[in-house]
């Protein structure tokens, strides 16, 4: 069963991810869901500049990791002769949140300011050049990658508030496509990407579309199941379909951490019925 990961509010994960509870590693004898890839030994990183604190700063400093947990940080550390020793001569460590929801670093999308007229004829399919699909608010191609570009002002004040990694999309649409996970480091953007497609986002908000359809929430439900009818059909490579890159694009990103923004709880189950049905 395929479930999706509720987001209503910015999530604030604090990164202790790289440090697997000792029980859990002791069963070494059980499979492992996904790649093995243990990574254990020791690592120094040696000559940094490491926060603590915000009032604590140690220069020339060493952290070592050993078996995936911190167990030494300071000055006149003992390394290991078996660590791999990682040279950090000018660069900072310190600990960070991640910020798990975020349109940093994307502008808005441009917005019909025209303003409704109920006298204007319904726009029945999409407006957007290119092999897409018909529907606007539907837009799983989008790669926000593409769209990123570092923003030292903003990333100061996220950095300021104790933030370290961004995982970053285009807040538009139902199927937003693709988000991008980025530092908040004061580098080009090729240098703060860290993966260029690391989740898959939705919502069961039109955005920026001006197409007619869908006009309630029980429309948008009604288009996301069709949606991913029409992609598992699209699997089949049908002649009468030609090339669709949304459908294309929908099914290549169901490999990814699926993400739903739901605003409140009652958003949540219907999400989570979609995910189950899915």
């Amino acid at each position: 069963m395929r479930k999706f990961h509720f987001f209503s509010c910015v999530i604030f994960t604090f990164v202790i991810g790289l440090f697997v509870a000792d029980k859990l590693h002791a069963q070494a004898t059980f499979p492992v869901n996904g790649i093995a890839n243990p990574k254990d030994g020791a690592y120094a990183f040696t000559n940094a500049t490491i926060v603590k604190d915000a009032s604590t700063h140690i220069t020339n400093a060493t952290l070592l990791i050993r078996n995936k947990k911190i167990v030494a940080v300071g000055n006149n550390i003992s390394i290991p002769t078996d660590a791999v020793i990682i040279d950090c001569k000018g660069k900072f460590i310190y600990p960070s949140f991640i910020d798990l929801y975020s349109d940093y670093g994307i502008r808005e999308p441009q917005r019909n300011s025209a303003g409704f007229n109920r006298f204007a004829g319904a726009q029945m399919t999409s407006n957007t050049l290119g092999a897409v699909g018909w529907n606007q608010a539907i837009k799983p191609e989008m790669n926000a990658s593409t769209l990123f570009a570092a923003d030292d002002k903003d990333a100061k004040t996220l950095r300021d508030a104790g933030f370290g990694t961004i995982l970053t999309h285009q807040k538009d649409g139902i199927a937003r496509g693709t988000g991008t996970l980025v530092t908040l480091a004061n580098q080009p953007d090729n240098l703060v990407m860290l993966k260029e497609k690391a989740s898959a986002q939705y919502s069961f908000s039109k955005g920026s579309s001006t197409q007619s359809y869908p006009s309630s929430l029980m429309g948008v439900i009604a288009l996301l199941r069709q949606t991913y009818l029409d992609a598992a059909w699209y699997k089949t490579k049908p002649a009468e379909e030609g090339k669709n890159l949304s459908l294309e694009a929908w099914n290549n990103n169901q490999n990814l951490p699926q993400i739903f923004e739901a605003n409140e709880k009652w958003n949540c189950l219907r999400a989570n019925r979609i995910a189950t049905e899915f």
